[in-house]
């Protein structure tokens, strides 16, 4: 198959570890990185210095956001896509293989990154669930206590 992108990394995300693999023309590269926003910003200045252009992960849980929160902001594609898109093929899976299938299908153009607000709509939607979810507490508290009132006479 034809390579569409010669710099790119997969990163196989959980919550306290991020397995990477970078593709590059000096060759393979794989690490492993915390979570923490150190951790993090280790990892992208390891993506900057191998000089990666696109990165894809799985769309699993919310590990992925603080990961694209840091790449959004640097000159590098990222995609978030469905696990469900990208299966392995049957056998033991390892965060290795994950991660160096994910950069396989990567460099490959057989990736299809979801649909990702831009920073602010993402807050904007934060906000307003937020407020929506004290809105419904408040409202659970009055029917609490007008219970409390009614079986008190």
């Amino acid at each position: 198959m034809r390579v569409l992108y010669e710099r790119c990394c997969g990163l196989d995300v959980h919550k306290q570890s991020i397995t990477a693999c970078a593709l590059t023309p000096e060759g393979k590269e794989i690490r492993t990185f915390g979570t923490l926003t150190d951790d993090l910003e280790e990892l992208v200045d390891w993506l900057k210095e191998k000089k990666v252009t696109h990165v894809a992960m799985e769309s699993t849980g919310v590990y992925w956001k603080p990961v694209y929160n840091l790449l959004e902001a640097e000159p590098i594609e990222v995609l978030v896509v469905n696990a469900q898109h990208i299966k392995a093929v049957p056998g033991r899976k390892t965060d290795v293989k994950d991660a160096e299938w994910i950069a396989d299908l990567l460099r490959h153009g057989l990736l299809k990154g979801s649909y990702i607000p831009h920073r602010a709509q993402r807050e904007l939607r934060e906000l307003v669930r937020y407020r929506r979810s004290l809105i419904e507490e408040r409202a659970r508290e009055l029917n609490r206590i007008q219970k409390e009132k009614e079986g008190a006479n």
